[in-house]
């Protein structure tokens, strides 16, 4: 149940649903005033929506800072590789399909091919909610493979569907191999707030290390503050997505 609300979570939080519903509600309603208040609410709304530099100043607020390597230890245990970024649903299903966020995976072999961890624990299921044809850790392991990380250095976990089921079937995981002690985890900057939060409430204690930034250095330049992106509609639903998903996980006790 958990699993489908959030899917209707996703579809609720879109800006693009907003606009098309302020807009239908202005063309069937038959009083001018509220017409004309329904138009310029619209309005409002496309233009703070696309506005590229209001969107990124509200993702520096919110995403974790990176970290750099000296701030590591000489060498952890294992770097947590949460999934999220590939598309299971696309055919044909002979190759893996990455969309945005993949710095997850490049940072989790960065850190092992730069001999900072000894193991990558790649953790998660399925996103889909009906077919399910493979597995997204199924998906990254097979990259990884490819980037010659062999069998003995990764650790599978392909049954979680969300952040809280990484954090519990990751702590099964280190329950049952007492040498995983020291973790890092792995996880786009925008979502490293609820993650750390759901692993500290399940007894792990991972550092963070972010990745998949959807922010960029702030600007003074007049094309930052001013030119419209249509990129920018999709960046507050993925943001504001994440900061209800936090909100509800910490009213649930999860983070």
């Amino acid at each position: 149940m958990f699993f489908l609300l959030s899917k209707l979570l996703d579809f609720l939080l879109l800006p693009v649903l907003w606009l098309v519903l302020l807009l239908i509600a202005a063309l069937v309603t038959q009083r001018p005033a509220r017409r004309r208040n329904l138009l310029r609410l619209t309005l409002l709304l496309l233009v703070l929506g696309t506005n590229g530099a209001l969107m990124n100043e509200a993702l520096l607020a919110w995403e974790w800072p990176p970290v750099k390597l000296s701030e590591l230890p000489r060498q952890a245990d294992a770097a947590v590789l949460l999934t999220g970024i590939t598309g299971v649903g696309k055919s044909p299903h002979d190759r893996v399909y990455l969309h945005e966020g993949a710095d997850r995976l490049t940072n989790a072999l960065w850190l092992w091919r730069a001999g900072r961890v000894r193991h990558i624990l790649v953790s998660g299921g399925s996103g889909a909610m009906l077919k399910k044809v493979h597995t997204e850790a199924e998906d990254l392991i097979t990259l990884l493979h490819l980037a010659g990380v062999p069998d003995s250095v990764i650790i599978k976990e392909d049954r979680s569907r969300n952040t809280r089921e990484n954090a519990l079937l990751t702590k099964r995981i280190v329950a049952a191999r007492p040498e995983l002690d020291t973790l890092i985890l792995v996880t786009s900057a925008f979502h490293q707030r609820r993650a750390m939060g759901c692993f500290a409430q399940v007894g792990l204690h991972p550092l963070p290390f972010p990745a998949g930034f959807f922010s960029s250095d702030r600007s003074p330049t007049p094309d930052y503050w001013l030119t419209p992106s249509a990129n920018a509609l999709n960046r507050w639903s993925l943001l504001l997505h994440e900061i209800v998903g936090y909100i509800i996980y910490k009213v649930l006790g999860y983070a």
